[in-house]
């Protein structure tokens, strides 16, 4: 059956399709989308878009057909390249009477291979195109399938990570309370060694259960601290003989279950070595009130601090008792007697978290149960050579209510007024110069039962409760030992 010309020419022009005889042209080929996928709207260039003429710089134009193609355009564009002539600008054709242009510049595209170039938006540097040889009716195909391509797009792109610099050193200068120091406070327990020789240690349970009792007998001795958190930690050893024996695993899916309440597993390695897993326990805690930094800072005059501390049964170092009667000591001037005496009427412990920006706290509980923790006579030692020298000390404590922030200021502002004029009425309840706040705590959402407050009539050198406490009995000639009810060294 013969079709009349006409007819013909009508039916290509209505629906452009795939023809044998249909010309071969120069289109353009998407490599890289712009930062906002603009190049799906209709004012930039698309994959299959015809070209119909190219400028270079003021000085080349050429329209289609192009002599041999894309070839024939990848020669103009790396001449034009090193004449450092980049400025190119593309007219292209869309359908068969819809245009659009493009303003790029030519640069090396590296991953088409040798003497190779592409075209960077100016707009955007992320859009780049390329050309490829394509018949005139492939290219109306591409055209009309743009909103299955959009689609097809959308599923296969990607979020891209990567990595940014970021001012570590400057952000903790900044805005640590205590520079290049953490706020966070933890114990890390070992599992318990079930004999002797340690080739068997008691299973997780057991360790979770003796940091809950930690943390309960902490509270209960008066050291204002709140359970944060609880983790397990894997710590990687060597094991042999009869550890290995008893602990390394054929490794089938049937042991994982006898592994979950295990606190020390082992496999062997590619060469044979007998690894051990530990699996230690980490408590997280956190003072009630949050912590306070005082700067006690030393006169000619002064021959003691005035306070003495002690150590609780679970590693908390505290001041134990405070000199009453000399307003004109380092312990009053600062404000720490003010402070410890509301712990006194509220059972609390006045901890000392660090000295010298330094954590005193007790960190670690190893395989036999011993507590790892600062020894106060040696502490003590350093706070009296900050005496000697005349070197302010800065220590830190534990609050169990921010008011006290205020309270103690303000008392220890009263006491400053009486030693520089007795007769002078007391001023306002600005911070005095002995107490520098770092930082004022932060609320607590949990917090635990309060304890039964104890008779606050007493002297406040002597605490009324009972402190399970470990007396270091080390001595120095610099250190003023008294016999008081609680074990403390005097500073």
């Amino acid at each position: 059956m013969t079709m009349d010309r006409s007819q013909t020419n009508s039916s290509s022009s209505d629906s452009p399709n795939r023809d044998s005889k249909s010309p071969t042209v120069l289109s353009i080929e998407c490599l890289k989308g712009t930062s906002k996928a603009d190049e799906w709207t209709d004012d930039m260039l698309q994959t299959g878009d015809i070209v119909e003429e190219l400028r270079i710089g003021t000085s080349i134009t050429v329209k289609a057909p192009f002599k041999n193609g894309r070839s024939g355009v990848q020669k103009i564009l790396h001449n034009s390249f090193r004449a450092k002539d980049t400025s190119i600008h593309v007219r292209v054709r869309r359908g068969r009477d819809e245009f659009t242009e493009l303003q790029a510049c030519i640069v090396p595209n590296e991953s088409a291979g040798k003497k190779q170039y592409m075209l960077r938006s100016i707009d955007d540097p992320n859009y780049t195109v390329g050309f490829s040889d394509r018949t005139e009716s492939e290219c109306f195909e591409i055209q009309a399938s743009r909103s299955a391509r959009m689609v097809s797009a959308l599923s296969r792109t990607r979020l891209q990570d990567g990595y940014v610099s970021y001012p570590w050193e400057r952000r903790m200068q900044e805005l640590l309370s205590v520079p290049n120091s953490s706020s966070f406070f933890s114990l890390l327990l070992l599992p318990k060694a079930s004999d002797r020789v340690a080739s068997r240690y008691n299973d997780l349970e057991d360790t979770l259960a003796r940091a809950n009792a930690w943390l309960n007998a902490s509270q209960a001795s008066g050291v204002p601290v709140v359970f944060m958190n609880i983790q397990t930690e894997s710590l990687l050893t060597k094991i042999s003989g009869e550890t290995a024996s008893s602990t390394v695993n054929a490794g089938s899916l049937s042991d994982l279950a006898t592994l979950a309440n295990a606190s020390l597993y082992g496999f062997e390695d590619y060469h044979g070595v007998d690894i051990g897993v530990v699996r230690a326990v980490r408590l997280w805690y956190a003072p009630l009130g949050g912590e306070i930094a005082i700067e006690i800072k030393i006169q000619e005059d002064d021959t003691k601090l005035g306070f003495a501390i002690s150590r609780t049964e679970e590693g908390f170092i505290y001041v134990s008792s405070v000199m009453e009667g000399n307003e004109n000591v380092p312990s009053s001037r600062s404000g720490l007697r003010d402070l410890y005496r509301e712990g006194v009427q509220t059972s609390r412990l006045l901890v000392v978290s660090r000295v010298s920006n330094q954590k005193v706290l007790p960190w670690m509980v190893s395989s036999t149960g011993a507590m790892r923790c600062f020894d106060t006579v040696s502490l003590s030692q350093k706070l009296s050579l900050h005496r000697h020298a005349k070197v302010p000390i800065f220590i830190h404590v534990f609050l169990w209510d921010r008011a006290l922030v205020s309270a103690a200021a303000a008392a220890a502002s009263i006491n400053q007024t009486r030693l520089r004029a007795p007769s002078s009425p007391p001023p306002a309840m600005p911070l005095p110069p002995e107490v520098q706040l770092v930082r004022q705590p932060s609320d607590r959402q949990v917090l635990p039962l309060p304890s039964d407050t104890q008779d606050g009539g007493g002297a406040s050198s002597n605490r009324t409760t009972e402190q399970r406490l470990i007396r270091d009995t080390a001595g120095e000639l610099s250190f003023r030992f008294h016999d008081f009810a609680l074990s403390s060294n005097w500073v």
